[in-house]
């Protein structure tokens, strides 16, 4: 699939609703909340990275920081829509839901983070 049928599906609930058939609505239910988790996770990612920029003292590792969460704070979000869109196309068609080593990523990246900020802190 090219990025932009991926891109398309995202903003098109045609396109979505153009395959298969309809799942029980508590399943596509399920799926919009977790995407909803997924962008309050991005959301928190953004906020932190504003926080850091706004009160960390001055120096490098600050705007380290800070960038870094803004552009996860991005990529969670263009994740959620990824997995929100391939979990509602596997459910329609009827096919196990697309498995993902993104979260275990993004928890090791937060920790990683964490630490950054703790030293930052600390130092």
């Amino acid at each position: 699939m090219s990025v932009w049928a991926m891109i398309r599906r995202w903003f098109d609930p045609a396109e979505v609703r153009s395959e298969g058939t309809t799942p029980d609505y508590r399943f596509s239910l399920a799926n919009e909340r977790t995407f909803l988790a997924w962008l309050r996770t991005a959301l928190a990612l953004v906020g932190g990275g504003l926080a850091v920029a706004q009160f960390l003292p001055g120096h490098r590792l600050r705007l380290v920081i800070a960038v870094s969460l803004f552009a996860l704070g991005a990529l969670v979000a263009l994740r959620g829509v990824d997995h929100w869109s391939r979990s509602e196309r596997a459910m329609r068609l009827g096919e196990a839901l697309p498995p993902s080593r993104f979260p275990a990523i993004l928890a090791l990246v937060i920790t990683l983070g964490a630490t950054a900020l703790l030293i930052a802190t600390l130092v």
